[in-house]
């Protein structure tokens, strides 16, 4: 489903997430007030504005209201994130994501209208330290709980064994959601052989699979 969204602020961070937004077919408004930053997230949206988020009388003029997602990516002056997270809240914006840097500006910003926060240097400094401690893994997403589905080399010592026999689940707590050799495998089964020189993706609590996979 096609989503309109607000970003505000075209810096890095918000380039790049008009860029995949626009990758993914959803339609894109974004605001800032440098026209340098405006013409270079332009082609990325449906169209883009020159002006002040922290101005009452110009957010009123975009109709917040009518965007299903409203991201604040401004990250170099976080005094005008909160301001533009509360006047978000207060137009009527139905889903308010604000950037953050600091747990103290996390509390802010959820105090004073973010539905939710992110942490962009935070999460892409955790996925850089695990993606290259090891030369194991070759992705690596973080879910909730402590969970995180990793794509890793099929070990050595499993190569030609049956994901059955290995006990995969039972005996490590992982599950195996497919095995990549070029293609994608999703059709996973007891009776899946591995092969050493294939990657697979596993789920399951990030310590079980550093210590299956001696990362």
């Amino acid at each position: 489903m096609r989503k309109n969204v607000l970003i505000i602020g075209a810096g890095r961070f918000g380039l790049y997430t008009a860029v995949k937004l626009h990758d993914l077919g959803h339609q894109v408004l974004a605001v800032d007030k440098n026209e340098e930053r405006i013409d270079r997230i332009l082609p990325y949206t449906a169209n883009a504005q020159i002006g002040d988020s922290t101005d009452r009388k110009f957010m009123e003029t975009i109709g917040v209201r009518d965007y299903d997602l409203c991201i604040v990516a401004i990250g170099d002056d976080f005094l005008s994130s909160l301001e533009t997270t509360f006047l978000l809240d207060e137009l009527g914006a139905q889903k308010i994501i604000s950037r953050a840097t600091t747990g103290s500006q996390e509390k802010f910003l959820l105090r004073n209208g973010a539905s939710a926060v992110v942490f962009p240097e935070r999460e892409l400094g955790s996925w850089t330290a695990i993606r290259y401690s090891s030369d194991n893994i070759s992705n690596y997403i973080e879910l909730m709980d402590g969970y995180s589905i990793f794509e890793v080399a099929v070990p050595s010592r499993w190569d030609g064994k049956k994901i059955g026999d290995l006990g995969v689940r039972n005996r490590y707590n992982l599950n195996i959601l497919a095995v990549k050799d070029g293609k994608m495998n999703m059709n996973i089964t007891n009776n899946t052989v591995l092969r050493q020189g294939q990657n697979m993706l596993v789920l399951g609590k990030l310590e079980n699979i550093q210590k299956t996979f001696d990362l």
